[in-house]
């Protein structure tokens, strides 16, 4: 059985991450007390027909009883033929809180009213249980839309024993994304934006591309990343891992970090990886109704 518990911030999207789990095939359960997760499990073993994939949502909605979530971790971890996976919803604060302000919901552990305060208090009680997990996801940036792809890349019925690689160019100005696992910064590659006629363009221009693709250093860059993902996807999965973010940054995540991350999926692509891409910042002012709304 593939057991998922889907927890993390409030507001980040653990509803919607759970309700495209029960699209995809999962039976799913929102806020069950972690003490009755153990044999919740064993009922769905014991089913005459066998439940397979289950996703159980737990959040610090529960208040005292979800204290008991790491013991009931151990006792699932410790059962067999149950393959357990967490999956953790993350934002960023500012996020939060305008997604909060919109649905003019109650933070569970805002004190006297104050939104922030309750925000870093349950990210600091839910540090133990994000750095267990073995999918973490930023959902500052999402549509429901997106997050609804990534929840399908992440749990479909592909093979098991291969890694997800994801590559995302951003802009620094818009900070670094929450979920990369590792960060490069493509500053010390010339800037198209001092080019005059390469300024108005973006990295998917075939003029961007040359320019930034002319360089030594580029090529010798994308050379040295791909090595370091092949060396290190193999022991990402011995650690249970199944999702590697390569997060490539410029200033303004619109020419070098496009390029350059292009360029690096095509490479894995061509190695035969399982690799998605995503530009985070390109298209901020040019997404249509249904990829804007947010995440909630």
């Amino acid at each position: 059985m593939h057991f998922v518990i889907v927890t993390g911030l409030s507001g980040a999207g653990r509803s919607q991450a759970l309700k495209r789990l029960e699209d995809i095939g999962y039976f799913c359960v929102d806020n069950l007390p972690p003490v009755l997760m153990p044999n919740f499990a064993k009922y769905c073993f014991d089913l005459e027909s066998p439940l397979n994939r289950v996703a159980v949502a737990v959040d610090m909605r529960m208040g005292v009883m979800f204290e008991n979530i790491y013991g009931a971790i151990a006792e699932l971890k410790a059962t067999e033929g149950i393959d357990l996976e967490i999956l953790y919803l993350d934002a960023n604060d500012e996020t939060l809180v305008k997604r909060f302000k919109q649905t003019r919901r109650q933070h569970p552990l805002s004190v006297h009213g104050q939104l922030i305060t309750g925000i870093n208090l349950e990210r600091d009680k839910l540090k133990r249980l994000k750095d267990m997990a073995q999918n973490v996801i930023d959902t500052s940036t999402y549509s429901i839309k997106k997050l609804g792809e990534v929840i399908d890349r992440l749990f479909s019925e592909d093979d098991p024993h291969t890694i997800q690689l994801c590559v995302t160019s951003f802009g620094y100005k818009r900070g670094i994304p929450l979920d990369a696992d590792m960060v490069f910064d493509m500053r010390f590659i010339p800037n198209p934006f001092y080019v005059d006629e390469l300024k108005e363009l973006n990295g998917k221009s075939q003029k961007v591309k040359d320019y930034v693709l002319s360089f030594e250093c580029t090529m010798d860059f994308i050379k040295k990343v791909v090595d370091i993902v092949n060396t290190i996807a193999p022991h990402y999965l011995e650690q249970d891992k199944k999702q590697l973010n390569i997060a490539i940054g410029c200033t303004g995540g619109m020419h070098r970090s496009v390029v350059v991350a292009e360029e690096i999926f095509r490479v894995l692509n061509e190695q035969h990886h399982r690799v998605v891409l995503e530009h985070r910042d390109i298209r901020l002012d040019t997404q249509d109704d249904n990829e804007s709304k947010e995440v909630t």
